[in-house]
């Protein structure tokens, strides 16, 4: 046997028992074991796309929530029917669902069946005492059926509890103007164009009030 015939035996008798040594040992990676997500919802790429990177997933939106952006995209489009059976079907689910009773409300509004407009907001506003944009529309709606006291002291609520948000002066001063009430009119206006300068019609309401 030559030198180098030695030298390629010892070569490889080292690593046959490299080999083995590692085998026995079950120190190498096994199949399905090899990651262990540092969190229970970590995404890993497949062998084929190495490009990808750990991720969390996007959450996904819950029946109500689809159903109540089923009722936006048709109200958009102008089909209130379509808008109807989506929010029907998410209070069916949770008949509490504050958004999808905002939902029923407007489209009580459009119908102008008002009687039905407010028991939704009345219901709105038992739920959650301190929503704004509730008492605006309840307040609205009970000035349309005339009881004006009610409505008044809605719109002073919806201030209250949002003093920033111009359309609660604006809607506050139509009811008022529609009474006669012009001077407190006039200054319920001013107060919405000084929030919010792009109110053109509470400007044009200002200079009317102003002659």
């Amino acid at each position: 046997m030559t030198t180098f015939q030695l030298l390629l035996l010892l070569i490889a008798g080292l690593v046959f028992y490299l080999f083995f040594k590692q085998l026995f040992s079950g120190n190498y990676p096994k199949r399905g074991v090899d990651f262990e997500a540092k969190l229970p919802d970590e995404q890993i790429g497949g062998i084929n796309r190495p490009d990808k990177t750990f991720s969390t997933p996007q959450e996904k939106p819950s029946r109500i929530e689809e159903l109540i952006s089923m009722a936006d995209e048709a109200i958009e489009k102008g089909d209130l029917l379509e808008a109807r059976k989506a929010v029907q079907s998410a209070l069916i689910i949770d008949p509490d669902n504050i958004e999808a009773l905002r939902r029923e409300g407007y489209l009580y509004l459009e119908d102008e069946a008002y009687e039905e407009a407010k028991k939704v907001y009345e219901k709105i506003l038992s739920l959650d005492p301190k929503d704004d944009i509730a008492h605006d529309s309840l307040a609205n709606i009970l000035h349309k059926l005339g009881e004006d006291e009610e409505a008044i002291m809605h719109h002073r609520q919806a201030i209250d509890l949002d003093p920033e948000y111009a359309p609660h002066y604006f809607n506050y001063a139509n009811t008022l103007y529609d009474l006669g009430r012009n001077a407190e009119a006039r200054q319920q206006y001013q107060k919405a164009y000084e929030i919010d300068p792009s109110l053109e019609e509470a400007k044009k309401m200002i200079e009317k009030l102003s002659e």
